[in-house]
């Protein structure tokens, strides 16, 4: 099977909600939305997808959908959790549903060694054929993925890229120089999609795409490019909407924002609100300025 790369800009898609309920219609409409808008690939049931609120049921349609309306760009599907056991169960639940690859993220909670961190994303990489994307954010998980333990998985033939949100540049750096041939280095901060790129790194998982997926992928498809000019002028066109889409715990700006554009409902599912008056008017402020509204 040839090995999967992962390089442009990779939608990491919310998950609607009507009336407590999975709006599966919405949802649809979304990925063609992104498609449409030239997306290079597609991230459904990660934290900007509240999977952790989703049942295994709607985890598994959700998927089914996103498969059916990817037109061949590739599918990764988060899947990562705090237990090797819950995790290969998750993968094995979801195997029949078409995703590409998995994004695994880095055991929260537990706050694992390096070697638990190595040992246990092997352990995942072997419960399965398909490409396993490691995700590094420890601002969420409590801890943080290492470039030597990166590297490390790296040499394993089906983990094929980590999503770095790490925020530290020169660790995301070493990443880059020295990592293997078709192992893809990807930017899980928006802000961060231009240095990283202009750096080598070959993408980024977005946030704020759901809501200008075009001038995500073409602010990606520049930097693939080396056009500079190009990227820095939309890099500086979107980073106020990279900044205010963390006004709160993501998604719920980008809710908000998205409903401000009529694509969703406002609703999320707790522990996670609706954003607060002043989120939802800086949101539709940005909105505005990006003529989006």
């Amino acid at each position: 099977m040839e090995k999967l790369k992962l390089s442009g800009c990779g939608t990491a898609l919310v998950t609607p909600f009507r009336d407590g309920e999975v709006d599966y219609g919405a949802y649809a409409g979304l990925v063609d939305r992104q498609v449409n808008a030239g997306i290079h690939f597609l991230v459904p049931l990660g934290t900007t997808g509240e999977t952790p609120c989703l049942e295994l049921q709607e985890k598994q349609k959700i998927l089914e959908i996103t498969k059916a309306h990817c037109q061949g760009r590739p599918v990764v599907a988060g899947c990562g959790t705090n237990s090797l056991t819950q995790t290969v169960k998750g993968i094995a639940q979801l195997e029949s549903y078409g995703a590409d690859a998995y994004l695994i993220v880095v055991p929260y909670y537990n706050k694992p060694t390096q070697t638990g961190m190595y040992e246990y994303f092997k352990a995942v990489a072997e419960s399965t054929d398909k490409g396993i994307v490691l995700y590094n954010v420890p601002g969420r998980t409590g801890a943080d993925l290492s470039a030597e333990t990166t590297l490390r998985l790296a040499e394993i033939p089906n983990i094929i890229a980590v999503k770095e949100a790490s925020g530290n540049y020169s660790k995301i750096t070493e990443i880059i120089r020295n990592a293997p041939d078709g192992f893809s280095v990807l930017s899980g901060n928006d802000e961060e999609t231009l240095p990283l790129m202009a750096t080598g790194a070959d993408g980024v998982i977005s946030v704020a795409s759901n809501i200008a997926p075009e001038d995500m992928s073409r602010l990606a498809e520049a930097l693939l490019q080396d056009d500079i000019v190009t990227a820095r002028t939309l890099h500086l066109k979107l980073f106020p909407l990279f900044r205010n889409c963390f006004l709160e715990s993501n998604p719920i700006p980008v809710k908000a924002g998205m409903a401000a554009m009529g694509l969703i409902c406002n609703s999320l599912r707790l522990p996670l609100c609706p954003a607060s008056a002043h989120t939802c008017e800086v949101m539709k402020k940005t909105l505005e300025n990006l003529d989006l509204v």
